[in-house]
């Protein structure tokens, strides 16, 4: 049995109330399908899509089918964005590696633009996972009006609201706050790490002369002295020290 969207207020007005302030490089930059004019300006709406949902898409976690059906006019941006949330890249490197609370706060920021209202949204989306699973809570949120009135069917989902007012720091970017892998996952993956794929230098032949100074230079004068006997310093006893160590067996 299906629940219904539970009912949540915003953690603030501010989230009900536009944002008034002038227009600068900070604003958030719409990525729409409807301003494109050539196929260069439609890849760049592919690539922002799979930005926006996967952070960054390798070669392997592209769908050929779907940027086909986008380039001829098939689906729409809205089409694409669900198609890659509920394709199977998302599950297995996403879905399938975090909590329902982790997966409600991604596809709020993703899909919506905005962090979610506090834990009680958090509650209620996970709701609709429990029992709908993803598609429910995507299909729910696509065509909520939030959704429609922000980015309509043609514009690829951005984070609103970076810019805040009266405050000198905005809002910090959801791939920082909210990244791929939850720090359980991250650790038995062994992230993060660095992996170098250029290619190495080597060092110039002037860099492998010797210009004097080196202990290997020495060696073969050390080993021509004499050996040296060694006698054992003064007061020194041997024992066996380990034999007078307690020991102590399982059960005792």
């Amino acid at each position: 049995m299906a629940l219904p969207l539970l009912s949540y207020a915003p953690t603030t007005k501010n989230a009900r109330v536009e944002p008034f302030r002038v227009g600068s490089d900070e604003d958030p930059k719409a990525v729409a399908l409807d301003r494109t004019l050539g196929p260069q300006e439609l890849g760049f709406v592919i690539e922002a899509a799979y930005r926006q949902i996967f952070f960054h898409a390798f070669k392997v976690d592209r769908d050929r089918f779907l940027e086909s059906q986008l380039r001829n006019g098939q689906i729409t941006v809205r089409d694409f964005i669900r198609s890659l949330c509920l394709s199977d890249t998302f599950n297995r490197s996403f879905y399938n590696l975090n909590s329902n609370y982790k997966v409600v706060r991604h596809l709020v920021e993703k899909l919506l633009g905005r962090t979610t209202h506090g834990k009680s949204e958090e509650i209620a989306w996970a709701a609709v996972i429990m029992t709908r699973g993803v598609k429910g809570m995507v299909d729910d949120i696509i065509n909520s009006d939030e959704y429609l009135n922000a980015f309509g069917f043609d514009t690829v989902p951005f984070q609103r609201n970076r810019v805040v007012g009266s405050r000198d720091l905005g809002e910090t970017p959801f791939n920082i706050t909210s990244p791929r892998y939850d720090a359980y996952y991250r650790k038995i993956l062994g992230f993060p790490q660095v992996v170098y794929t250029g290619t190495p230098r080597a060092l110039p032949p002037r860099a492998r002369q010797r210009r004097g100074g080196y202990p290997e230079d020495y060696m073969p004068w050390v080993r021509s002295l004499p050996a040296m006997r060694t006698a054992a310093p003064a007061g020194e006893i041997a024992e066996n020290f380990l034999a007078k160590v307690p020991y102590r067996s399982i059960g005792r």
